[in-house]
């Protein structure tokens, strides 16, 4: 029994004590086993894959000529919202596959290995990059196939891919605080859409500012949502990296500063 007890408290210092190379392959270990859970429940995928289809038909055809004057017009200002409230949007399921997790006593175990106690937080964190990038790719290729033909080209497509990825992963920070804080997975998906809603909709994703009453307008243009949104349409539209690239890459590093240390210390006192 004494030997044993030695052993557990052995195993303890070295997950507390891992060195950040590790800490790393830990966590890509961990992030592997994320994508093996998405290939055997595919099912996972559908708000990733249907979502920017669907959200993209009718956004374009419902408000297109209303707005523009026809869908032709509209794709170049509609595609780049699509695309950063489809990929923010996914970032809730970050927080809700690890309250998931947690209630199911997954990360018990995992307390039981000599690895680093950050790895299946971390772990999950990478792992949902891949289900970004999946929906990046499906709303540029839907919008392509509706006539949607950056003028910036392919190269500054990339570039916005890449800046709506890094942010998106920026804000799942703050769900996974979420998803370590709440009780349920059910009440963290439900402040995480009280907190996105008024972000996304209450944004220049969809119409102009102009539009909008002057009280609203005031909080549209400070809201990161729309910077980062008004970023993609100048990379993809105008092949142009200005302040609004800048200001969203800030916003993006002042998330992970603040979330980032909140919810490994909420996680660590959990786990």
């Amino acid at each position: 029994m004494k030997s044993t007890s030695l052993g557990r408290e052995f195993d303890r210092s070295l997950k507390n004590h891992a060195g950040f190379g590790q800490a790393l392959r830990n966590s890509l270990t961990m992030a592997y086993r994320g994508l093996l859970k998405i290939r055997r429940t595919p099912e996972q995928l559908f708000d990733v894959t249907l979502q920017p289809i669907l959200f993209t038909l009718m956004f374009t055809y419902l408000f297109g000529g209303a707005i523009s004057g026809n869908v032709e017009s509209y794709l170049p200002i509609i595609i780049p919202g699509i695309l950063v409230q489809t990929v923010i949007g996914t970032s809730i399921v970050t927080g809700v596959q690890l309250r998931e997790d947690m209630d199911k006593g997954v990360f018990d175990r995992f307390k039981s290995l000599p690895i680093a106690r950050i790895a299946p937080l971390a772990g999950a964190l990478l792992a949902d990059t891949v289900r970004y990038t999946i929906a990046t790719v499906l709303t540029f290729v839907m919008g392509y196939i509706m006539g949607y033909h950056p003028a910036g080209g392919l190269g500054f497509v990339a570039i916005a891919a890449l800046l709506v990825i890094a942010c998106s992963w920026a804000v799942s920070w703050i769900f996974a605080f979420f998803g370590v804080i709440a009780r349920t997975a059910s009440s963290v998906q439900g402040i995480s859409m009280i907190v996105l809603f008024p972000l996304t909709f209450l944004s220049n994703a969809f119409v102009p500012v102009e539009t909008m009453p002057n009280w609203l307008q005031w909080f549209v243009n400070i809201n990161p949502i729309s910077h980062l949104v008004s970023a993609v349409r100048e990379l993809t539209n105008s092949g142009m990296i200005g302040f609004e690239f800048i200001i969203s890459l800030v916003s993006a590093a002042v998330i992970v500063a603040v979330f980032a240390p909140l919810t490994v210390r909420a996680y660590m006192r959990r786990t």
